[in-house]
């Protein structure tokens, strides 16, 4: 005579479920420490597409020529981005170069946002639709 039993598949599937749960946190228990979380990235500020592009350099014309020469418009931002490299005394050099050409835009009756960043090449200013208050707009 056999005997009944009280339980079917569905015990033996939850005892496989639990043993597996158990297999799970003990593997995880025995991972090394979580890597520090990388540092944060530095997002670029929104900019536009530049209407007109200057690059100081030998035989350039002034930037107060080049500026009479552009229509004014009080949406558009004028960038200044000097750029320096690693040797000594290259940032330096690039924000003496960065003043040198604000003054110059002062002078022409213009107000200019001034980035210094590392990197390779000349001066360069920008003259674009990139005012913070129409970036933000158009972001929304």
């Amino acid at each position: 005579m056999k005997g009944k039993s009280n339980f079917g598949w569905q015990t033996s599937l939850a005892d496989l479920s639990l043993i597996l749960f158990m297999l799970s946190a003990t593997a995880l228990q025995r991972q090394p420490p979580a890597k520090p979380a990388p540092p944060a990235v530095v997002h670029e500020s929104p900019r536009s597409e530049p209407l007109a592009v200057y690059e100081a350099g030998p035989g350039a014309p002034s930037l107060g020529a080049w500026l009479a020469q552009q229509a004014g418009d009080p949406r558009q931002q004028l960038t200044i981005t000097a750029r320096y490299g690693e040797a000594p005394g290259a940032r330096e050099a690039a924000l003496r170069e960065a003043a040198r050409l604000l003054g110059e835009a002062g002078t022409a009756g213009r107000s200019a946002r001034l980035v210094v960043e590392p990197g390779a090449g000349p001066a360069r200013v920008a003259l674009a639709y990139d005012t913070p208050d129409q970036v933000a707009r158009d972001l929304l």
